[in-house]
C-alpha cells in the first residue's frame, strides 16, 4: 500500500496557489489568439507544478525527481516555481532552513538562472524580515540581482494595475542590503517587462504601446525584460518578432541583451527549442549558441563604478548592438 505523505500533502494545500490565478480569465491579460494564450498559461501553470512540488517534497531529490518529468518547453518554469516554494519554505518560521542551499547544491546546478529568478518570487510573499533566512544559500553576488528580477516579474503579473498601468517604481527599495540601492528598481523593471511579454499576451504592437506609457529613464530595462521572455517563453513568430524590433528602435541593443540572456539560460539547462532559435535569430542576429557564448565572454571579474550585473548587461548590449 502508498504512504500518504501527510505533510507534504499539507504544504501543498496550504503553501501553493491556485491554478486558476495563472489563467489568463482571472488575470485579465488580453488574448491575441488562443495558441499564444494556452502557451503563456501553461508556462504560469507549469511554474504552479514545479512550486506544488517543492512545497509537498520532503527531499529536494525527490522533487527534482518530479521536475524532471516535466515537458522539455517547460521545465525551467517548473524548476523556477520549485525555487519559490523552497525558498518559502526556508523563510517561515517553523521547520528546515537548507531546502535552497541543497537545491542551488545539486539539481538546480544547470538551471541556475531560473531558480535565482524563483527565488525572487518568495521575496514578493514574504514579509521582508524574513528575506534573509529564505535568500541566504543564494549568495552569488552577480546573479543575486535575478532575484529583484524575479520580485519585478511577481509584482507586474499579480499586481498589474499598479505596477504596469499605473508604473509604480518603489526607488528606494531596500536590497540586498538594508539601504536604499540605487540600481535595485532597475532589475525590478527587467522583471517588469518580462511580466509585460504575459499582460499585453505576447502582442508586440499592444508591448510596445504599454512600455511608451512609462517614463523614457526605464523603457530600456523593459524591453530588455520583454526580449528575454519572447526568446525563452516564446508565443509569437518570425514576422511579428521583427515588429517587436522595429518597435523598440534605440532600445534594440536591450532588446537582444535579454534575448541573450535567455538564449544562456536554456542552453546550460539543455532545454533549447524552436522558438529560442527563431528568436535569437531575429533579436540577435545569431545562433543560441552564439548567443549564449556573447553572454559567457562579457561576464565581469568584479564591481566596477557599476554593480557587476549591470556591467556584464552593457557589455551584452554593446557587442549585440556591433553586430
Amino acid at each position: 500500500m502508498r504512504r500518504v505523505d501527510v505533510a507534504g500533502t499539507l504544504r501543498r494545500r496550504l503553501l501553493t496557489p491556485s491554478r486558476s490565478a495563472a489563467t489568463f480569465a482571472v488575470r485579465g491579460f488580453p488574448e491575441k489568439s488562443p495558441d499564444s494564450r494556452k502557451l503563456l498559461e501553461t508556462v504560469g501553470m507549469t511554474f504552479l507544478t514545479g512550486y506544488g512540488h517543492a512545497a509537498a517534497c520532503s527531499r529536494v531529490d525527490e522533487a527534482d525527481a518530479r521536475l524532471a518529468g516535466v515537458r522539455h518547453e517547460f521545465r525551467g518554469f517548473a524548476y523556477e516555481g520549485a525555487a519559490m516554494a523552497f525558498a518559502v519554505r526556508d523563510g517561515l518560521p517553523f521547520g528546515h532552513t537548507h531546502h535552497v542551499a541543497d537545491f542551488l547544491a545539486g539539481p538546480a546546478d544547470r538551471h541556475i538562472y531560473m531558480v535565482y529568478v524563483g527565488l525572487g518570487w518568495s521575496l514578493a510573499r514574504l514579509p521582508r524580515f524574513w528575506w534573509r533566512a529564505a535568500t541566504a544559500a543564494a549568495n552569488d553576488p552577480l546573479l543575486r540581482w535575478l532575484m529583484l528580477d524575479g520580485y519585478g516579474f511577481h509584482q507586474g503579473y499579480f499586481h498589474t494595475e499598479r505596477y504596469v498601468r499605473r508604473q509604480f517604481t518603489d526607488t528606494a527599495f531596500r536590497w540586498p542590503s538594508d539601504d536604499p540601492s540605487p540600481y535595485a528598481h532597475r532589475v525590478v523593471d527587467q522583471g517588469i517587462g518580462r511580466a509585460l511579454w504575459f499582460v499585453t499576451g505576447a502582442d508586440p504592437d499592444l508591448l510596445a504601446a504599454t512600455i511608451d506609457l512609462f517614463a523614457p529613464e526605464r523603457r530600456s530595462d523593459l524591453y530588455s525584460g520583454a526580449g528575454l521572455a519572447a526568446t525563452y517563453a516564446g508565443g509569437v513568430d518570425e514576422a511579428e518578432l521583427r515588429t517587436l524590433v522595429k518597435h523598440a528602435g534605440p532600445y534594440r541593443p536591450s532588446i537582444a541583451q535579454g534575448s541573450a540572456f535567455a538564449a544562456e539560460a536554456r542552453s546550460r539547462a539543455g532545454l533549447v527549442v524552436g522558438h529560442t532559435e527563431l528568436a535569437t535569430s531575429v533579436l540577435c542576429g545569431m545562433s543560441v549558441q552564439e548567443a549564449a557564448a556573447v553572454t559567457d565572454r562579457a561576464r565581469p571579474d568584479g564591481d566596477g563604478e557599476a554593480p557587476a550585473y549591470e556591467i556584464w548587461r552593457r557589455r551584452i548590449a554593446d557587442e549585440l548592438a556591433t553586430d
